[in-house]
């Protein structure tokens, strides 16, 4: 049997390589060569709140090349440029009620043990590899994902066109969700940014102004702009173990605006409903990725960045081999380092 090289977390706090088992395709299956991987922040929060080993690795925003697929997939994909959807339809069974109607994420049958991409390899279903124009580079491939992500976030809270959009947060989702947003027509975009480097990028990928979270500032060019009212949607991207951003959605949306959370809120919090009550507020809820419309959000995300509507190569900001991958994320730890996205290459 074939081994391939992996990274797995220690449940001690550093990513150690190991070798493991080359995948090896079953029917409808594809196996993909890892090209370029992105830590994203749940890998972080994930890493930081295990204490025992993987078995297997991580890493999910995979971009790579099929060199191999099982019975049932079309031999000719061999060689094909994709980016990988590794946690929905990479992984569904296909013929559930969810996966009939397109929301493989939700798939009641999905299969679990299959890895990630922080390895030289990748086994997914070949129908989740989805082709990458030729424009895209595979550092942009891997980005594919975390703006898959902010896509199905952004048509979940219903964007209607001209609207002014707050998104809290500007972590990797958090800029994705900016890129997003411009792509699919609003009009004026605010951003929460904790780092210098994070309200800078904010405003390359088009917010009108970034801003510290805490505070007036923030609140106070929202409502400059809107003449006291606040966002028509907001796109909650933090998440983590505080209810301050759920609140604050509630705060900084308009009287019958929209909400969507993104953020993965890793403990229970309290939120006071009275008040999106009397607002008659829409909070919603955004899970990774889905088909909505007839259109799967990673098909939306790679022809958002092939047509150059979402410029986020810029996003990469340090470059890591899998032999590196600790430094890497280290790196993605330290925000004093600079880094917005760290992606592991080969």
């Amino acid at each position: 049997m074939s081994t391939m090289k992996a990274a797995l977390f220690d449940g001690q706090g550093v990513m150690r390589l190991t070798q493991l088992p080359k995948p090896e395709p079953g029917p409808l299956d594809a196996v993909v060569q890892v090209r370029a991987v992105g830590i994203c922040g749940s890998d972080l929060l994930m890493n930081a709140d295990k204490t025992e080993p993987d078995d297997l690795p991580t890493g999910h925003e995979v971009a790579g090349e099929i060199v191999e697929v099982g019975e049932g997939v079309d031999p000719s994909r061999i060689g094909e440029r994709v980016a990988v959807e590794t946690i929905g339809q990479g992984r569904s069974c296909g013929d559930c009620w969810f996966c009939r109607m397109g929301q493989f994420v939700q798939c009641q049958s999905k299969d679990d043990a299959r890895g990630g991409g922080f390895a030289e390899y990748i086994l997914r279903r070949a129908a989740g590899c989805y082709p990458l124009d030729d424009a895209l580079t595979w550092e942009e491939g891997a980005l594919v994902e975390p703006l898959a992500v902010s896509v199905h976030g952004v048509r979940r809270g219903d964007l209607k066109g001209g609207e002014t959009v707050a998104v809290l947060g500007s972590g990797n989702i958090g800029l994705t969700a900016i890129a997003a947003a411009r792509a699919l027509g609003a009009g004026r975009v605010f951003a929460t940014a904790r780092h210098e480097q994070q309200a800078a990028m904010a405003k390359r990928l088009g917010a009108d102004d970034a801003l510290p979270p805490d505070g007036p500032a923030f609140w106070d060019a929202l409502a400059e702009a809107t003449d006291g009212r606040g966002a028509d949607l907001t796109i909650e991207t933090v998440g983590g173990k505080s209810e301050a951003t759920a609140v604050q959605s509630i705060d900084v949306t308009r009287r019958q605006g929209r909400i969507v959370i993104v953020g993965g809120f890793r403990v229970p919090i309290t939120v006071d409903w009275l008040p999106p009550m009397l607002k008659e507020q829409t909070i919603a809820f955004s899970s990774c990725y889905n088909v909505l419309d007839g259109r799967h959000d990673y098909e939306l995300a790679i022809e958002m960045m092939a047509r150059g509507q979402a410029d986020l190569g810029q996003m990469v900001t340090h470059r890591y081999s899998l032999d590196d991958i600790q430094r890497g994320f280290e790196t993605a730890y330290d925000k004093s380092t600079g880094s917005i996205k760290v992606q592991i290459q080969a």
